[in-house]
């Protein structure tokens, strides 16, 4: 068996591992990178490691574009094999893809318009795909639930086990009998990203037994989140000072999982009067119509959210909350009489319409830019959390004299010693260890951590690398 890392190698963004078993060529999801422009369209458009058409499946974790984000355009370079998934994270894609499509055709018109204005040549950005070959990509899904084992191939058994990350993400379980190490029989297991434990809608993440060989990701090796996860007093607090300005609170947020979150949060917090009435804007279609999905899955609830859903029926609505779905109601949002709570998509702000709201806003003193969520290196996201001064956004320099706050106990993402807690509660020997979807500094932190309590092979992966297991 053979694993070669094609993305999400000491960085965080565009996963690809491709695992060579039996004779198959096994691709563990197939994200998008997130970064630099320059760098996205490189990396994203020519599948640099390896030949689409020559993968046989592909198996994918979660929804999350830096996870699933390039299946239209495999598909459309030649893939003809099947996308595993749970039923979750396939109705997810069914927006997510979509979204993804048009996105990138609304940012490639804006600014190649904006190329021209400025006397270039107009083609300064290119679609990698369309909404068609994100639909002709859906086509390929066959949906598993949580341990449930089902042959994906001759000798090779798959296996979802709740991730605790967003709704439907699984870890991804390979009962291998594998022909070129004479039949031996070894079992691999893939994180995908693991949650926090003790996450306001969804369980834990589940332990899985008697693994073997083990890609884990690391993206907060080396870091602790400042607060516990649930809680909801120092988000309320963070809210009623930034109102208190007399400005707007934009929330850069994933529209899967940490808006809906937010909503619940919200929704506790006014049925408990820790907040006033503020009104709240979710500016995002991907978020409206992912919140209707988020209902139709109660599997994936923790008891509370469970009891909650069939007792007071949605989770995720209140009085106060506005969906927001046409361009003309997001822009009205611009003349606002009374401050608001506005939550706009994407979290990193690199695309959507947050980048319009910051547009519209960060220059402006009474405002708050409110971060609760990762951002990777080279976002606009980043940049503005790291205390630029000024920021290019869609084309143009805008100066930051907006509030910048980041809060982050609702991170998705397990911390250093919440995924030594993981690693532990996985069972087996984990002979060999491979360490995925983590920074540079990330990745070492937690290999030198788990060197101090493991006797198996640690490895940190490289970028267009393959091992023999």
């Amino acid at each position: 068996m053979k694993i070669h890392f094609c993305g999400a190698a000491e960085t965080t963004t565009g996963s690809q591992h491709l695992l060579e078993i039996n004779g198959k060529k096994i691709l563990l999801d197939c994200g998008m990178y997130q970064g630099h422009r320059e760098d996205q369209l490189r990396i994203n458009r020519d599948f640099p490691y390896f030949d689409p058409a020559g993968v046989d499946c592909v198996i994918l974790s979660h929804a999350h574009i830096d996870h699933s984000g390039n299946l239209p355009n495999l598909v459309k370079k030649g893939f003809k094999g099947f996308i595993y998934a749970t039923h979750a994270t396939r109705d997810l894609c069914q927006i997510m893809l979509a979204d993804s499509a048009r996105i990138q055709e609304s940012d490639c018109k804006f600014l190649n318009k904006m190329s021209l204005r400025k006397g270039g040549n107009g083609n300064v950005a290119q679609i990698i795909y369309t909404e068609q070959d994100a639909e002709l990509c859906l086509r390929r899904f066959i949906n598993i639930g949580y341990e449930i084992p089902f042959p994906i191939a001759p000798g090779i058994t798959l296996t979802f086990y709740d991730a605790g990350h967003i709704l439907g993400a699984a870890q991804i379980v390979l009962d291998i009998e594998d022909e070129d190490d004479g039949g031996k029989h070894k079992r691999l297991l893939f994180s995908g990203d693991i949650g926090r434990g003790n996450n306001e809608l969804l369980q834990d993440p589940v332990p899985v037994p008697d693994v073997d060989i083990m890609l884990m990701e690391c993206t907060y090796g080396g870091r602790h989140h400042e607060s516990p996860s649930r809680d909801d007093e120092t988000f309320c607090r963070t809210i009623r000072e930034a109102m208190k300005r007399g400005g707007n609170v934009y929330i850069p947020s994933f529209a899967v999982e940490r808006t809906q979150q937010l909503l619940y949060i919200l929704n506790r917090a006014y049925k408990k009067g820790t907040l006033p009435n503020y009104q709240v804007y979710v500016d995002s279609p991907m978020a409206v119509s992912a919140t209707e999905i988020f209902r139709i899955h109660p599997e994936c609830f923790n008891k509370e959210v469970y009891h909650f859903l069939f007792e007071e029926r949605d989770p995720f609505s209140f009085e106060q909350l506005h969906m927001v779905r046409t361009i003309s109601e997001s822009q009205k949002l611009n003349n606002l009489r009374e401050s608001a709570i506005i939550i706009s998509a994407s979290g990193m702000c690199e695309a959507g319409r947050i980048l319009h709201h910051l547009k519209n806003g960060i220059g402006r003193p009474n405002n708050t830019v409110l971060f609760v969520g990762y951002c990777a290196e080279n976002t606009l996201g980043r940049r503005i959390m790291n205390g630029a001064l000024e920021v290019r956004i869609l084309g143009d320099v805008y100066p930051v004299r907006a509030r910048i706050k980041a809060l982050d106990s609702f991170s998705g993402h397990a911390d250093h010693n919440e995924l030594l807690r993981y690693f532990n509660a996985t069972g087996g020997s984990k002979t060999k260890v491979y360490l995925v979807h983590g920074e540079k500094e990330c990745s070492q932190a937690m290999k030198k951590a788990l060197q101090t309590q493991h006797n198996g092979e640690i490895h940190i992966a490289r970028l267009n690398s393959t091992v023999n297991c």
